[in-house]
């Protein structure tokens, strides 16, 4: 994977480059689609390269170990043919839904023991084994196994877990140096800095991180609970540490004003399932703000969704078509809506380049923040 940063704005920390890939090209900064256990729900691969144009989307190591299981996905040549798509995957090492087990799962040294949601089975990630697992998943972005520490978190814990996290990462990195990717196309390994929302801990461990000397670097543990000032102070923070020509990646975040506001900290990558999971409860993002189309409101409004949304169904049709539909449980209407938020969001993203590449990104980013934030 090469990183090539081509424009910067000069009023912020933001800037727009290119990453290249085995499966394509991504202009950044960019948002990748959820796509959980090999699907972005409600969309077709092939939508989501003509609608939304989603140059990346982000798979769960996770989830596709349990289902389909890694057997299968080595049995079909890895998660790229599985699911048909050839463009870039970013796969999540699992760390963030193991945390999310808590009752079910027992770290230690070692790894994580785990129950599975599905079916009570027990299981077992270790740094070394989510390693090999992402190596059969085949992802182009392959992250390493951390904890992610709740909020609020207190010190000596998030202390602990960091230190771990690191000694994890090391075990991580020695893996990967000593396999060999399984399908012939390069996969990039990226480390993830933790720390809570403390500041010694987190220069500490963006430090560490930074040593490590991968293509890439990750900011996690954060949009996990803490107010959005906390968040981007930490992105701020790190940003500010972790080397200036290497992408970084902001995991989980977030809502439109976070992708904005850390973009002018310098993030390149975002992920996010809320495009897609508040789509399918009718809520809406636009760029005059957010949308509840289940709302009395929308009932006799036959203006388009969204006249300027990427996704053709969302000049097409109206919010009094879109509202009767979540009203009579259409599935049409979790699809019309995950297309036009997550065609959003990639039109936010794509935007945003194109502001720092005319130098005017700054002011129409504080614009945006007002605006998108609202609710209609």
């Amino acid at each position: 994977m090469t990183f090539e940063i081509q424009y910067q704005d000069k009023a912020s920390s933001a800037r727009a480059g290119k990453i290249s890939t085995d499966h394509g090209e991504i202009e950044t900064p960019i948002f990748m689609p959820v796509g959980t256990q090999g699907t972005v729900k409600g969309v077709h691969q092939q939508e989501l390269k003509d609608v939304i144009n989603a140059q990346i989307i982000l798979g769960n190591t996770y989830h596709l170990y349990l289902r389909p299981s890694i057997d299968i996905l080595q049995k079909a040549g890895g998660l790229h043919k599985f699911i048909n798509w050839d463009r870039p995957i970013l796969t999540d090492s699992g760390g963030y839904q193991v945390y999310s087990l808590k009752g079910m799962r027992k770290i230690t040294e070692e790894g994580v023991k785990f129950q599975s949601h599905i079916d009570g089975s027990r299981h077992f990630f270790s740094p070394e084994s989510v390693m090999d697992i992402q190596r059969i998943i085949g992802a182009d972005i392959v992250m390493a196994f951390d904890e992610c520490t709740p909020y609020p978190c207190e010190y000596k814990y998030a202390r602990n877990s960091m230190n771990m996290t690191h000694r994890w990462l090391k075990r991580c990195i020695t893996r990967m140096n000593t396999t060999e990717p399984i399908y012939g196309h390069h996969q990039t390994f990226s480390p993830i800095v933790q720390g809570s929302t403390y500041v010694d801990l987190r220069v500490e461990s963006a430090e560490f991180v930074a040593a490590q000397n991968q293509d890439m670097n990750a900011i996690g543990g954060l949009s996990v609970g803490e107010p959005h000032d906390e968040m981007y102070a930490m992105t701020e923070l790190v940003c500010g540490i972790l080397p200036k020509n290497k992408p970084r990646y902001l995991m989980g975040v977030g809502l439109p004003e976070n992708i904005l506001e850390s973009i002018a900290l310098g993030i390149d990558m975002f992920d996010c399932v809320l495009p897609s999971r508040n789509a399918r409860h009718g809520i809406l993002y636009t760029k005059n703000g957010l949308i509840n189309i289940k709302n009395a409101k929308w009932q006799d409004d036959f203006s388009p969704i969204d006249i300027e949304s990427n996704a053709p169904t969302s000049r097409i049709h109206t919010k009094a078509y879109l509202r009767h539909l979540f009203k009579v449980e259409e599935l049409l209407a979790a699809q019309i809506a995950t297309l036009h938020n997550l065609s959003f969001f990639l039109w936010l993203v794509t935007e945003s380049r194109n502001k720092i590449k005319e130098g005017t990104f700054y002011d129409w980013k504080n614009q945006m923040v007002k605006s998108v934030s609202q609710r209609l």
